[in-house]
């Protein structure tokens, strides 16, 4: 019990002076013992060298997050520059803003337009769908870039 203690306290890099764990260690009784512990001063955590204070969701990051963020943006809207012909399995997109999409289902669609204008939504449990402008299907994608 007082090797996990000590343990917990090493592991979280939050280490009371070496004076106090030793004389909680000499305490006899387990219940005091704990409330010894319980009473060290331990100094908050200082945040890692060189981290930076989380900004909110940006366009940029659209579609790469790895979490779920309280600020998260819900679509996104471009172009693709030049002839848009439609998709198959596999396409990838390039868009005005720099992102690559590539479609993550086994959906084809055919479409003829120039520069359309799309939006990638947010859908249910984390997946993203591609709305081209003219088109009443959306394929699900994924970000690639």
């Amino acid at each position: 019990m007082r090797a996990l203690l000590i343990l917990v306290f090493v592991a979280t890099g939050a280490l009371a002076d070496d004076s106090g764990i030793l004389r909680c260690r000499a305490v006899k009784d387990s219940a005091a013992r704990l409330s010894c512990y319980d009473a060290l001063a331990v100094p908050p955590a200082a945040p890692a060298a060189g981290a930076q204070p989380k900004a909110a969701a940006a366009p940029a990051q659209f579609g790469m997050e790895q979490r779920q963020d309280a600020q998260r943006l819900d679509s996104i809207e471009s172009t693709i520059a030049g002839r848009f012909q439609g998709w198959g399995p596999n396409t990838q997109f390039r868009l005005a803003n720099g992102q690559v999409w590539q479609v993550a289902d086994g959906s084809q669609g055919t479409h003829w337009i120039e520069n359309p204008k799309v939006r990638v939504r947010r859908g249910m449990l984390g997946a993203f769908y591609l709305e081209v402008e003219g088109s009443n299907r959306s394929p699900r994608v994924k970000r690639l870039q």
